[in-house]
């Protein structure tokens, strides 16, 4: 076979171009950091990479939703201690009121106490973090309690009784709209107890509560706690936040366990009660029965969130873990060993060199060369 001089350029522009391409290859990879820049180059690498760079999101977007989560629950947690704190203040408040040895002036004193610690107990049921009320369920947008809508007196209940409710006792009780009599029946839900108002307004108002088992006992106006409903939302939906694949934890407190109707109810009773020198050690006793029953309800709500607490930090230690393995199998599959590239690019370079050096021999002299 001849070998002619146009094989032979050509052979060599071949080469020199690949070596050409080779050391871009290298350059690209030493400027980069990177194995490819382009998909063309290894589809397996890149597609490995689209997996792992989007399992690397998820983990990155899953510690932003754990800070929203620490946020709601470092401030459930906060207001669930004062509101236990202020509870105890009040109780201990009716246990003084309950020695006789108080004088009507002391009494009222301690009302007024009780009236500006309720005031703060409204204020921390209307809690806003990040815009957000935290103990109104997943309707985050507007108030949960509405004080100028609590113990707005027996009166109203003549124009619009099915839209109030009545407390007495931590119970709540409703209109019970089938029942057909003198007066107005209100019943506690999943309950035979009532309580009764005849003659609403009038001089021969009375008061009747039936505990369902046949006893009753008459009431004072000052006992019973109306309210509209809604004054206090009853919306106990779970506010769920995704902290890893597929796994929802709920944030917020149920509001209905700690910031109800009864809740405000049996303040509000007590207050009443201390205002009144007619009121009996025996009813203040009673009452003081009522906030342990609230207080047990906040601990046991505390109690709850703080064992969703302690699942959450396992879980922030888990995704800390991820996000470390998730980059580190990002990193093995893009990212170039510069060590070895720069290895590379130097032999590629002397090879080069070497390549340009022998095709300069290999050229045939030129016309001029001839003509010498």
């Amino acid at each position: 076979m001849r070998v002619t001089q146009s094989m032979l350029t050509h052979s060599s522009l071949r080469h020199l171009s690949q070596s050409y391409q080779n050391l871009h290859t290298l350059q690209n990879q030493l400027s980069t950091g990177k194995k490819i820049s382009r998909a063309s180059q290894d589809p397996v690498v890149a597609m490995n990479g689209m997996r792992y760079r989007t399992q690397s999101t998820e983990v990155t977007q899953f510690k932003r939703n754990l800070s929203e989560v620490y946020n709601w629950m470092d401030n459930g947690d906060a207001v669930l201690d004062k509101t236990g704190s202020t509870l105890h203040r009040m109780r201990e408040l009716a246990v003084q009121a309950s020695n006789d040895t108080y004088e009507e002036t002391q009494r009222k004193n301690m009302a007024q106490e009780i009236r500006q610690l309720r005031e703060h107990l409204e204020s921390l049921a209307n809690t806003k973090v990040n815009n957000k009320f935290i103990f109104n369920g997943t309707n985050t947008k507007n108030a949960p309690v509405s004080a100028d809508k609590i113990n707005i007196g027996v009166g109203v209940l003549s124009e619009d009784p099915a839209g109030h409710v009545i407390t007495y006792n931590s119970k709540v009780y409703e209109l019970d709209t089938e029942h057909v009599g003198e007066g107005l029946v209100f019943r506690k839900a999943d309950s035979d107890e009532t309580i009764t108002i005849t003659d609403l307004g009038g001089e021969n108002q009375e008061i009747i509560y039936n505990n369902g088992s046949g006893g009753t006992n008459e009431l004072l106006e000052r006992q019973v706690v109306v309210s509209e409903k809604g004054a206090v939302s009853t919306n106990n939906e779970k506010v769920e936040i995704e902290l890893m694949k597929g796994v929802n934890v709920p944030v917020n407190v149920n509001p209905g366990k700690v910031f109800s109707a009864d809740f405000f109810g049996d303040i509000i009773q007590l207050e009443k009660a201390l205002e009144d020198p007619s009121t009996t050690s025996e009813e203040l006793t009673g009452l003081i029965a009522s906030f342990d029953r609230q207080i047990e309800k906040v601990v046991n709500e505390r109690a709850e969130l703080g064992a969703r607490y302690n699942r959450v930090e396992m879980i922030d230690d888990r995704i800390q873990e991820q996000e470390v393995i998730a980059k580190r199998i990002l990193s093995e599959n893009e990212d170039a060993d510069i060590e070895k590239v720069i290895t590379e690019l130097l032999a590629a370079e002397n090879v080069h060199r070497a390549a340009l050096a022998s095709t300069s021999r290999i050229m045939q002299p030129t016309l001029m060369d001839f003509l010498r």
